[in-house]
């Protein structure tokens, strides 16, 4: 239990719930969870099932109806040919990482991931004695790889590579020309990629692509995906991975041996979330697309700050060695004394020092007011410029 680590975002949301209780206003910009309802015509379909009965166990792999929508919907998307043997539903998109993890490694196994990344995963590398194997997110390149260092870095060793693509906490995405280079690095090594998807459909720009589209990679590649950021399903606990029928059997055993199944009722309603309207889906991005830009801008204007424009989810994160502080304490500083909630860089990796997260989730309101209340605070480390500028 001393390897395995836990969120940070749960922790400063725990610490900003409390100067509330103080009385205390926080703009809160620390949890990457969607401020916006269900959808509605998914709420009625979860309301339906529970109606219908839809309250007993289901089968442990997830119901067949929902594996094949699911099947449906990334042969489409990510344009490869998967079925519904080969889909694993779950509560939420962690099991995927867990079980993944749990079921391919051993002690001394490498498994090569991005740093800043989400800390599950190098938590969960180190609880299983395996060997984290950090490649660094250039932030010049849109915070992707190195490549030349991800080849450096592979190895007889290296069982896993995890991909990220939109990032958090970078809101970087993937090109096509990087997953294909290494594609090609990993295409003939007996090496499994775990691509965690989960906002694949919040992009601005390029839509990003999966390695399991390239040539030879469909088979060795493990998709993780869900419902929580796409269809703001947070609560709901309904994610899914795509993977090799092997694989399959593997995530389907412990699954039995952890949760059973996933709820019968929640898995209904995700099979309205995507064989219903999509349009609550673009209405969605279209707003956070205004939020990324007027956070980017306001950051911008702050002394200290350098924020690039994510180009997918919904963070930013701003270099903020310019501030001269330390991002843990600059975080701080911004909570206590600032009453804005964001994440420290460094809870994502030894390469998020100097980085702050936002999470541009919340309303524009919000938004302008946390950008207000840091532009006051600056003056802390940048005392001669105005704080109205």
């Amino acid at each position: 239990m001393s390897r395995i680590g836990v969120e940070s975002a749960f922790e400063v949301l725990v610490k900003a719930r409390a100067l509330e209780k103080q009385g205390k206003s926080v703009v809160h910009m620390e949890i990457g969870e969607p401020d916006f309802p269900t959808p509605p015509h998914i709420v009625e379909a979860g309301k339906r099932a529970l109606d219908e009965g839809w309250t007993k166990y289901g089968p442990t792999q997830g119901l067949p109806e929902l594996r094949e929508a699911i099947a449906a919907e990334i042969s489409r998307t990510r344009r490869v040919k998967v079925g519904p043997e080969h889909v694993c539903v779950v509560p939420g998109g962690k099991p995927i990482m867990f079980f993944s993890l749990i079921a391919l490694l051993e002690a001394g196994d490498e498994v090569i991931f991005p740093d800043p990344g989400f800390p599950i995963y190098e938590s969960m590398i180190r609880f299983l004695g395996a060997k984290p194997i950090p490649i660094p997110l250039v932030e010049g390149r849109g915070f992707s790889f190195d490549l030349n260092l991800f080849r450096d870095r592979l190895s007889d060793r290296t069982k896993m590579v995890i991909l990220i693509s939109p990032a958090n906490p970078t809101g970087g995405v993937l090109s096509r020309t990087d997953l294909a280079e290494m594609a090609a690095l990993l295409r003939d090594r007996n090496v499994v990629v775990l691509s965690d998807e989960i906002y694949s459909r919040i992009w601005y720009e390029q839509a990003p692509a999966s390695i399991a589209s390239e040539e030879g990679m469909l088979d060795k590649t493990v998709i993780l995906d869900g419902f929580s950021k796409t269809y703001s399903m947070t609560g709901w606990r309904l994610g899914y991975g795509v993977m090799p029928a092997w694989m399959a059997d593997a995530v389907v055993k412990l699954m039995v041996n952890s949760n059973s199944c996933t709820a019968s009722f929640t898995q209904r309603a995700g099979i309205a979330a995507l064989q219903g309207p999509q349009q609550c889906v673009a209405d969605m991005v279209a707003e956070f697309r205004r939020r990324r830009d007027a956070i980017v801008a306001g950051l911008n204007q702050i002394p200290g700050f350098r924020c690039s424009l994510p180009a997918g989810a919904f963070y930013a994160f701003p270099n903020v060695s310019g501030t001269g502080m330390a991002s843990k304490a600059l975080a701080d500083y911004l909570l206590y004394e600032a009453g804005v909630a964001c994440l420290d860089g460094g809870c994502f990796g030894q390469h998020g020092d100097s980085f702050l997260r936002f999470s541009y989730a919340t309303s524009l309101e919000q938004i302008n007011e946390g950008i207000g209340r840091i532009r006051r605070a600056s003056v802390k480390w940048a005392p001669g410029v105005p704080a109205t500028a």
